[in-house]
């Protein structure tokens, strides 16, 4: 049930963004790509809707779980290995619907150049999903564990990192999300905050009442504050 209260927010968000895009195309499934999906916590579920789903990794044994995962579920799930950098040599040119960009933007060398490339691959009217570690989340998380200097340390940092020993390379405010994705040429559309309180709340808390803290979740997304400070952010965008 923790999982419910960390992923419903960015599960509604696609759900309404499926509906719209068969709307407007007038098709029953979708072309997706989850880029960096590795064993496919996002794409078999995708794939259950029946959509086609590719996911591109960079790990071989990531792509080989997602097989023995979809297999077990069922369905089908091309699985490619590369970079989200990579996605124009390996998919066509406007090809696609959605392109999921879950927790890869820290992690790729180039953040911009992953962006763009998620928008090579893109249909006209096509969507990215960009999910992306909140460097305020990450310095009030340091603080409440009594790490007040790397706290510190994190706002003042340009990639929102709190030290050589943070395993996360980089971090994004909304606005620097927000920036990349124009940049890249996308029109940017809804923002969510994801786990403004999920992270905070105590375990024994959360598991009495699982139910209010995701009811609590889904008005916090949109608060104009509050997403402000969720450990993830969550931007839709348009191609």
């Amino acid at each position: 049930m923790r999982d419910a209260t960390r992923q419903t927010v960015v599960w509604e968000a696609l759900r309404a963004v499926l509906a719209d895009r068969m709307a407007a195309t007038g098709r029953g499934s979708l072309d997706i790509v989850d880029a960096g999906g590795g064993t496919g916590g996002f794409a078999v579920p995708l794939a259950r809707l029946g959509h086609a789903v590719t996911v591109v990794d960079p790990t071989p044994d990531s792509l080989a779980a997602l097989e023995r995962r979809a297999a077990e579920t069922g369905v089908s799930v091309k699985g490619l290995q590369g970079d989200t950098g990579d996605l124009g040599d390996l998919l066509e040119p406007g090809s696609v619907d959605l392109v999921l960009c879950h927790s890869v933007l820290e992690y790729v060398e180039d953040p911009a150049a992953a962006l763009t490339a998620a928008a090579g691959i893109l249909r006209r009217g096509g969507v990215v999903s960009v999910l992306a570690a909140n460097p305020v989340a990450t310095a009030i998380h340091r603080a409440l564990s009594g790490n007040f200097g790397e706290a510190r340390q994190v706002l003042a940092d340009s990639a929102g990192r709190w030290g050589d020993r943070d395993p996360t390379p980089r971090r994004f405010t909304r606005e620097a999300v927000t920036g990349l994705l124009a940049k890249a040429g996308f029109t940017v559309g809804e923002v969510h905050g994801v786990r403004v309180f999920a992270d905070l709340v105590p375990s024994r808390l959360a598991e009495g009442d699982p139910a209010a803290l995701i009811e609590l979740e889904q008005v916090a997304a949109a608060h104009p504050v509050l997403r402000d400070i969720a450990t993830q952010v969550h931007v839709i965008a348009y191609r």
